[in-house]
């Protein structure tokens, strides 16, 4: 286990004040998908859209996505997310169809005070070819939490889905987004029309489905980021250029392909605090069906040339965790081999997951937690043991000091129990759970008091 590298993101967190748990996905209740990220007045908004199992009755595509509306989400930290409701409804939006489902991917700027929010959906009136096909609408609002006012008619000139938008150092907008290949075009100062014909953007790879791009600057550096289906499943990729429009050179891969085989990612990079963060997507509530996703986030680093570096995907996420929040140890930084996670109940998914050590030995590591003065007296544990269990607490690193040898009782349900703990200094460290004996323990949560 690289050690270095998760005491490295405690101590980013740490500057920035995150204070509380963190995991993925970050989203817990709902299912969300495509996220934008953006900084607003200090805070992170997440515009993801939102998907749901399909209703029954609706004469909807069998096994699809199926993608109502739009909520927005933020925070100051990363951790804890406020879900400000609904911002935009299929049911609302003069010139999309109400009965289709396909509000998908979507994007927000803000400019001069307001805030500009840009949606795909199916029109309800066959354009010139005789089809509807997908238009892109904007929304406005005062403030990034709405509420929005969709636009009466889609911007003229657009057939595409997933919008992406550009503010350039010298106020020119930039409107990106996808059919096929990937389209740029400039808007005009009212960010509701275009100001030049849409042109597709050379140099990208010709074979593979390609969506979802994501634009933004860096020390004069214009990154065009965007999901390709390389193979089998989207992986995440970038091309570099001097300007908004390119020229772009393909560069490399920011995310390889799901290794459980979800067909889609869709992603944003914010900077904030000073780090740089990826958003991104998974069906980890939906194992068995990879059209109800779910947002995550990672931090995200760049070599000296500015080039970006690979971001493995984790369960532990981003941001400390305090010692007196239930710490979900299924949502680890590492394990044994022997080690499994597991839903609480496969009935309803969003109850989250335990972890079980099978037998002596195995092992579970949550890093970063966040201990202070009153978090040195007892761990709470939230388990079970069909046979009765035992398992020890060790700190910092698998053969650390031992904090707690904890005693499961016997027992078919999941029991809270409380043992004294030996004195934590204070200050940021990584836990380690190991089985001390052959019988398989089950464990929801811990906690500190």
């Amino acid at each position: 286990m690289n050690l270095k590298k998760y005491f490295t993101l405690a101590i980013i967190s740490a500057a920035s004040a995150f204070t509380v748990w963190a995991q993925n996905p970050v989203i817990r209740d709902q299912f969300s998908a495509d996220p934008t990220a953006r900084v607003f007045n200090g805070k992170v908004y997440v515009f993801p859209s939102h998907d749901i199992p399909a209703p029954p009755n609706k004469n909807l595509r069998e096994n699809w996505f199926c993608m109502p509306d739009y909520h927005v989400f933020s925070s100051e930290n990363l951790s804890d997310w406020t879900d400000h409701g609904v911002i935009v409804s299929q049911n609302k939006v003069p010139w999309g169809d109400s009965t289709s489902y396909s509000m998908w991917a979507p994007d927000c700027i803000e400019r001069n005070g307001k805030y500009y929010f840009y949606f795909p959906a199916n029109k309800n009136v066959a354009g010139p070819n005789g089809r509807k096909g997908f238009g892109i609408g904007v929304a406005i609002a005062d403030n990034p939490e709405g509420p929005y006012v969709p636009e009466e008619n889609a911007i003229d000139g657009i057939f595409g889905i997933d919008p992406n938008v550009l503010i350039d150092k010298d106020g020119q907008a930039y409107l990106y987004y996808s059919m096929g290949n990937i389209y740029v075009a400039k808007l005009k100062e009212n960010m509701t029309e275009l100001a030049s014909k849409p042109v597709a953007i050379d140099n990208l790879p010709e074979k593979g489905m390609k969506e979802g791009p994501f634009v933004f600057e860096r020390n004069g550096k214009y990154y065009l980021t965007f999901p390709h289906v390389e193979n089998k499943t989207e992986r995440l990729e970038y091309a570099m250029g001097d300007s908004p429009e390119g020229p772009f050179t393909m560069t490399g891969v920011i995310m390889d392909e799901s290794e459980t085989g979800c067909w889609t990612n869709h992603h944003s990079m914010i900077e904030y605090n000073n780090q740089w963060y990826l958003f991104y997507h998974h069906n980890d509530y939906s194992p068995q069906f990879d059209k109800n996703r779910s947002v995550c986030i990672d931090s995200l680093f760049f070599n000296a040339d500015g080039t970006i570096q690979k971001v493995i995907p984790t369960k532990r996420g981003v941001g400390l965790t305090a010692a007196n929040e239930k710490i979900q140890l299924d949502r680890y930084s590492d394990k044994s081999e022997n080690v499994k996670i597991v839903f609480n109940d496969t009935t309803n998914t969003f109850a989250g997951w335990k972890t079980v050590l099978e037998n002596k030995d195995a092992w579970i590591s949550y890093n970063a937690v966040n201990f202070e003065k009153k978090n040195t007296g007892k761990v709470v544990v939230n388990a079970r043991a069909l046979n009765g269990g035992k398992v020890e607490l060790r700190i910092d690193a698998l053969d650390g000091p031992v904090l707690a040898e904890i005693s499961v009782r016997k027992g078919t349900e999941m029991t809270v129990s409380k043992t004294k703990i030996s004195k934590v200094k204070p200050g940021i460290h990584n836990l380690f759970v190991v089985a001390a004996n052959n019988n398989p323990v089950e464990i929801d949560w811990i906690s500190f008091e």
